[in-house]
């Protein structure tokens, strides 16, 4: 009890002890006096939190103005109520609201009646100067009220200081008794933010903020503030949403409830989009409420605190959750409250507004990006390059040198997440509605742990259990990660092989995967990205992550298919003309068994001949193609790749051989000399013989195969041979005569 209250309770006491004395009164009496009851009343405390611009209505998400008009109900059933939020009002907002800065928001609140507001981790968004210039001073101008009481955060500093950069608290009367609010939020702002946007910011322990703070709003100095109720609002909150664990929880949030100063009244908490009303013992034993009123005004976070009026001490509390929408028989949602006019006219001018802004061109595509479907859209249980394109989006958004946090490696999409297509048009141009359009639900962005063999039980549970809406939800992978699967397969036995950068994922290793905050949250029975470790905000919200993205990328391209291929190679046969060729020759390869207009490729020589333009399959389901070998090719074996969009491709092996050296001209001999080759006579058209040289084959073959080496004929060995007979001849005859002459 602080000391204000103690002190009020002695000088009451001891004016009534006065009285009677005074009075005469006899003390002692035969019969004892009943004490009157205390005189109390009821506060109402009324909360929100992650509400993140969603101001138009869409599905359980009643809309900004639903929500002001429960607010305006139950004020005119308890006076005594204020309308708080424990932060991320704004950031990760949806279109109407994020493509006006969060004006639109901000207005809707303030007019609603919110009277303060913690931070949250998407105010910082922007940056420290945004928030402390631009939004707070819109929050003043929409509220009427000082702007710093919409942005509590007792725990961030000046950097490097103790020294407080924002409001630590704000306090509300309310009948009479101080109603303070101290805001603070979580320890992990620096990696959820871009850092440049708070680099001249420390963030501080939340427990150690929320205990200062409480000890001064109760040390009976007026000067310094005094409060008669506290109310925590945290931008912090449990993963879970069952009372005992979050109790019992060793986390900075547990041990924030169990430690916040007995001072505290109630705790009002965020940031993890849970629902929960508990009560939790505090640091005295006593128990107090806990709250955390879901998302995105889906629901309205309800504290009700019996106050005994002569001492402001909170005697009871209930804690309460109260849907806003309620889904009707044919699945529509229907608003639980009135919607309250003012803020409806600020909504409808905001989606008009975002009309305009929606033409901006935020960037280019080379080509259509469809989802799944013959008609697009029509089939979520088949690949989509759409599907594939957002998770390397996602990937990019949480890997790239801006993110604060522990870079991704694998990102995955939900396929119903994916609500519109982008498409070509005249120029490839995709403005910001359509870019919104795609992914409409403005889903924050987590990124988590997961082992790789919780990657195989994601996706396996693509295949959906049994009485399912749909049989199978296909999801869009990032690249580097594929594998092959069997349709119709047992379950839990449709994945087979899994790579990841090429090579067989390490299902033991434990790897950094970002989605979207319905899919991490085990959204579409995809229960292993919920079973996930330490799952945190990564800062940034789909459309943001796509917008960004489009402006880091002169033109985007299709994701390809093919991350997700059907296991076997039985879907065609390969024949070869031949399986060993020489260098420079070609090879006819024929493929059967394919469907009708079946388009196919094929590689070889590891990747280095690519072979796209091989004509469509016939009515046959036949085509063929030319394997040409390079003429450096060298001698080994090969490995022919036959590949089909989202097929296990074909391996078919092939031999290049050395080729066989080409012989020299073989020069032939006659076995004895001939004379020069006769002339035939022919007539010519004259009438007169013409020579024709006609050579005669007058010699042995084998004997001019034995002087082929020679250049040499047989015939010229001949006349040198008798040449040098008559030679020998004349010789004998000049001695002869000279001898004669001699005498």
């Amino acid at each position: 009890m602080p000391a204000l209250r103690r002190i009020k309770n002695i000088s009451l006491t001891s004016l009534a002890t006065a009285s009677l004395v005074a009075a005469g009164c006899a003390v002692a009496q035969a019969a004892t006096v009943a004490e009157p009851a205390a005189e109390t009343f009821t506060l109402d405390i009324l909360d929100i939190n992650d509400f993140h611009g969603r101001i138009a209505p869409n599905s359980d998400s009643a809309g900004a103005a639903v929500l002001a008009g429960a607010v305006d109900e139950l004020r005119a059933q308890n006076p005594n109520t204020l309308f708080v939020s424990a932060g991320d009002n704004i950031g990760a907002s949806t279109f109407a609201s994020a493509s006006q800065d969060d004006n639109p928001t901000i207005d809707a609140l303030a007019t609603g009646g919110l009277d303060v507001s913690a931070v949250g981790n998407h105010e910082f968004d922007k940056g420290f100067a945004d928030l402390s210039g631009r939004v707070v001073d819109r929050y003043a101008a929409a509220s009427g009220q000082d702007g710093e009481d919409f942005a509590l955060g007792a725990n961030v500093y000046k950097k490097g200081t103790k020294t407080p950069a924002l409001r630590e608290y704000a306090i509300r009367e309310v009948n009479g008794i101080n109603v303070g609010f101290i805001g603070t939020v979580t320890e992990d702002v620096p990696s959820l933010v871009t850092p440049t946007g708070i680099q001249d910011l420390d963030f501080g322990s939340e427990l150690e903020a929320v205990n200062r703070v409480a000890k001064q709003l109760s040390d009976g100095n007026a000067g310094n503030g005094e409060a008669d109720v506290l109310v925590l609002l945290t931008h912090n909150g449990s993963e879970s949403d069952t009372c005992e664990t979050i109790a019992a929880e060793d986390t900075s949030y547990g041990k924030l409830l169990r430690g916040a100063s007995a001072e505290v009244d109630a705790v009002i908490s965020g940031h993890t989009h849970q629902a929960y009303g508990c009560k939790v013992a505090g640091p005295d034993g006593v128990e107090r409420p806990v709250m955390q009123a879901h998302q995105y005004g889906t629901t309205l976070g309800k504290v009700s605190l019996e106050i005994d009026s002569s001492t402001g001490d909170a005697v009871e509390s209930t804690p309460s959750l109260l849907p806003l929408a309620t889904e009707d028989e044919a699945g529509d949602w229907q608003p639980n409250y009135t919607a309250n006019e003012t803020v409806q006219n600020i909504v409808d001018k905001a989606l008009a507004d975002s009309e305009e802004v929606g033409n901006v061109k935020v960037g280019e595509i080379s080509a259509d990006i469809l989802r799944g479907g013959v008609e697009p859209g029509s089939d979520r249980g088949v690949e989509s390059t759409l599907g594939n394109t957002v998770a390397d989006i996602h990937l990019w958004a949480t890997s790239n040198e801006d993110f604060a946090g522990t870079p991704a490696q694998i990102a995955f999409m939900n396929p119903g997440g994916l609500r519109a297509d982008l498409l070509y048009g005249e120029d490839g141009t995709v403005t910001y509605k359509a870019a919104a359009d795609v992914q409409p639900f403005a889903n924050t962005l987590i990124t988590f742990e997961m082992t790789g063999a919780q990657i195989r039980e994601a996706l396996e549970q693509q295949w959906q259990p049994d009485g399912s809406e749909r049989a199978k939800l296909h999801l869009g992978i990032s690249e580097g990660l594929s594998y092959t699967y069997i349709e119709e397969a047992p379950r839990g036995e449709h994945i087979q092989t899994i790579t990841f950068n090429g090579e067989p994922l390490d299902e033991a290793a434990t790897f950094q995967v970002a989605a979207n905050a319905f899919l991490a949250a085990g959204g579409d029975n995809f229960a292993a990205f919920a079973e996930g470790a330490n799952h945190a905000d990564s800062g940034q919200i789909d459309l943001d992550a796509t917008v960004n993205y489009f402006k880091s990328h002169d033109v985007v391209d299709p994701a390809p298919l093919g991350r997700a291929m059907i296991a076997g190679t039985d879907w065609a046969q390969v024949e070869l003309s031949a399986t060993e060729a020489e260098a420079g020759q070609d090879i006819e390869v024929t493929v059967t068994g394919l469907e009708e207009g079946a388009q196919i490729t094929a590689s070889a020589f590891g990747g280095e001949l690519e072979i796209t333009d091989i004509p469509a399959a016939d009515a046959q389901g036949s085509t063929t193609f030319t394997l040409p070998i390079a003429d450096d090719t060298e001698a080994g074996d090969y490995e022919l790749l036959i590949s089909q969009v989202q097929r296990e491709s074909i391996s078919t092996t092939f031999t290049v051989v050395a080729a066989e050296p080409s012989a020299s001209p073989t020069p032939s001999e006659s076995a004895s000399p001939t004379a020069s080759p006769s002339p035939t006579q022919t007539p010519d058209e004259s009438g007169e013989p013409t020579a024709s040289a006609t050579p005669t084959d007058n010699g042995n073959q084998n004997d001019r195969d034995d002087l082929a080496q020679t250049g040499f004929s047989t015939s010229w060995i001949g006349m040198a041979a008798g040449g040098i007979v008559l030679l020998g001849i004349l010789l004998l005859l000049v001695r002869r005569f000279g001898n004669k002459n001699s005498h």
